[in-house]
């Protein structure tokens, strides 16, 4: 068949249009889950201690050491042992100043329901450190 050019180019605009706005749609998910990708990780780890002081239930636990900004811990959950980590770099001002008091001493925490590993001792909202008030402010 030959093309003789006597289409009519409206009949094609509303297919350009609809072709370009599929495409900006697209590019904008794209966008949005590159930015959601590259999150920075102390942004991961705020969100994951806010959702874990919002929906995480209670346990005991026992801080086992301290190393520079880090809080080891243990626990029991339905009679498994778990032995954790939480980075406090970003809640150093929330801790006493003398961290190392806190060794051996029983303690909260906030873990997942769906996933017991996952647990906090502190976050900017709640703390489970049985310390009394902070020594420094945040």
């Amino acid at each position: 068949m030959i093309w003789t050019g006597s289409g009519n180019a409206m009949e094609s605009t509303p297919v350009l249009v609809g072709g370009g706005i599929v495409a900006a749609v697209l590019l904008g998910a794209g966008v949005i889950a590159f930015v959601r990708y590259r999150r920075r990780p102390k942004d991961k780890e705020l969100l994951r201690r806010t959702a874990l002081n919002l929906s995480g239930r209670l346990g005991d636990a026992t801080i086992t050491d301290i190393q520079e900004a880090t809080l080891y811990y243990s626990y029991s959950v339905r009679g498994v042992n778990y032995t954790a980590s939480q980075d406090i770099s970003q809640l150093l001002g929330l801790i006493p100043e003398d961290p190392n008091r806190l060794i051996g001493q029983p303690a909260s925490l906030k873990y997942s329901p769906q996933n017991p590993a996952n647990s906090i001792l502190i976050s900017e909202e709640w703390s489970g450190l049985h310390c009394g008030r902070p020594a420094r402010s945040a």
